[in-house]
């Protein structure tokens, strides 16, 4: 199938995809933009985690964070924003689950970020439809 055979998108399913999108892209930049400084309960709670206090590592994981965010963003490069924001969602999920967190309400919150991350981008995006056509 390409993407010309692709059956096109409501418009309530396109903007769905955006709202969906726009609420992972908010979330991301405001994770991001508090690593950056970072803030004094961002080092407290890497430590939590098992993160060493270096303000270095949080600054490198916002720069990480928002860099994917921006790739995810950019409709051109947003399938490979995508993959980067999945993996740096299991890095998180693979910190959760070697702390032994409760399961629904932390180790699996970067699962449902993923979910609604590439369920934003398949509404939006006809390419990702054609790759993976789910339907009829």
């Amino acid at each position: 199938m390409t993407i010309s055979e692709t059956a096109p998108v409501s418009s309530g399913a396109l903007w769905t995809g955006r709202v969906l999108s726009g609420v992972i892209i908010l979330f991301m930049i405001f994770d991001g933009a508090i690593k950056l400084p970072p803030l004094d309960i961002v080092t407290q709670t890497m430590v939590q985690l098992g993160w060493p206090a270096d303000p270095n590592v949080a600054r490198m994981l916002g720069i990480i964070g928002l860099v994917s965010t921006a790739l995810y963003a950019w409709p051109r490069t947003s399938v490979l924003g995508a993959i980067l924001l999945t993996a740096y969602m299991g890095g998180a999920i693979a910190t959760k689950v070697r702390l032994d967190s409760p399961l629904f309400s932390h180790t699996l919150f970067g699962v449902y970020l993923g979910i609604i991350l590439w369920a934003g981008l398949y509404l939006r995006d006809p390419r990702l439809r054609a790759l993976i056509p789910f339907g009829r």
